[in-house]
């Protein structure tokens, strides 16, 4: 089993950008150029490795490797994205990896492309690119090739070679597992061995609902491989296990003027299997609460008169700080209920939110989050 904190810094220290290896400030698809450019970089890699992993680190500065971070990246859907754009797509897998000097909220993102061995191209027209390119590497470049298309492979050996040198130990395990109890002291870590091999480490503010046991702030990682599978200051979340399997359920608070209420969300389901590999299930619980239109229009045209204010650069009252915090989510719930046009909205204030409160920034984060995942399912 692969350690993807190693494997990052293998990649970081004895190679340069490549045919099999890309490395990211950041990545940003809710917009189509930044989609574009992910599905380019997709493309090229996947032909210019037909028989071995090629990797795109995120987080790590271009001009000195120096690792920075990025957000945490719930990849779940990402595959869909793939698929709906690319001919003969790969199997692409994003990881967020921590790393012991990054905040709590910070990790590397690091997307595994495993090849098919078929020539992989864009299905359709999107951003500048047109439908039917196709893409390899040149050097650090992803450039689109119009002839002689021809897959080949150069780079099994060393990239095996890395990989090797990646493998974890006893060594490692252990020390994962005294990490995370140490760093997460103050929120209830816990761990359990699953059939013999993996080990979960698992932690998180608990409380009691009606017999039922949620948990905020939770940070859930397989310590194996160094992965953090989940990682949420602001959802609820509940947690359950058996010897073979862990799930977790995603809860979101939805409402307005303090009369929010929880939803499920998604349910994230990790399979053990006897033959030392896992599996991940994710499947969709979320129904949009729905609420009386006349309110809901009321609300949207105070949130619209709340960005005008800001792009203005005019000083908010007490009520309004109030409102910008729940901006995101109440524009969030008009989408849910009929208001196409308040997602580009929500976009639209994002610098203004951003600029103005850390605290309606996250929930901004959260907002978009919770719509990636209604949308790619």
């Amino acid at each position: 089993m692969i350690n993807k904190r190693l494997l990052i810094k293998h990649l970081l220290a004895h190679n340069d950008e490549n045919s099999f290896y890309d490395k990211k400030r950041k990545i940003d698809i809710s917009e189509k150029e930044g989609k574009a450019k992910f599905l380019k970089h997709i493309c090229a890699l996947s032909n210019s490795n037909p028989k071995n992993n090629s990797y795109i680190v995120i987080g790590v500065e271009d001009e000195d490797n120096r690792i920075i971070g990025v957000d945490f990246f719930d990849d779940s859907k990402i595959q869909n994205l793939i698929n709906a754009y690319l001919e003969n797509p790969p199997i692409v897998q994003y990881e967020n990896i921590p790393f012991p000097h990054l905040s709590d909220d910070r990790v590397v993102g690091l997307v595994t492309i495993r090849p098919i061995n078929e020539i992989t191209s864009l299905r359709r027209n999107i951003w500048k690119y047109y439908g039917g390119s196709v893409f390899f590497r040149d050097g650090s470049m992803s450039m689109p090739k119009v002839f002689d298309i021809e897959l080949k492979d150069v780079n099994s050996e060393i990239v095996s070679s890395i990989e090797n040198h990646a493998q974890n130990n006893i060594e490692y395990t252990l020390d994962g597992v005294f990490d995370f109890l140490k760093n997460r002291k103050d929120y209830n870590p816990q761990y359990k061995v699953f059939n013999e091999y993996f080990v979960m480490c698992w932690s998180g503010q608990k409380k009691e609902v009606k017999d039922e046991v949620f948990y905020s702030r939770v940070d859930i990682e397989l310590i194996n491989e160094q992965v953090r599978l989940f990682f949420s200051t602001l959802d609820e979340v509940s947690i359950s296990y058996d010897d073979n399997a862990f799930k977790i359920i995603e809860y979101v608070n939805l409402g307005f003027q303090g009369a929010n209420k929880y939803y499920q969300l998604e349910e994230t389901l990790i399979k053990f299997n006897n033959n030392a590999s896992y599996v991940i299930e994710t499947k969709l619980l979320f129904k949009p609460p729905q609420f009386d239109k006349k309110i809901l229009h009321h609300i949207y045209n105070a949130n619209n008169a709340l960005q005008k204010k800001l792009q203005a650069g005019l000083i908010l009252n007490k009520q309004e700080e109030l409102d910008l915090k729940n901006l995101p989510l109440t524009y969030l719930i008009c989408y849910f209920n009929g208001f196409e046009d308040a997602i580009n909205k929500l976009q639209d204030a994002k610098p203004f939110i951003r600029k103005h409160s850390e605290h309606a920034f996250q929930l901004y984060k959260e907002a978009i989050r919770i719509l990636r995942k209604i949308k790619y399912s």
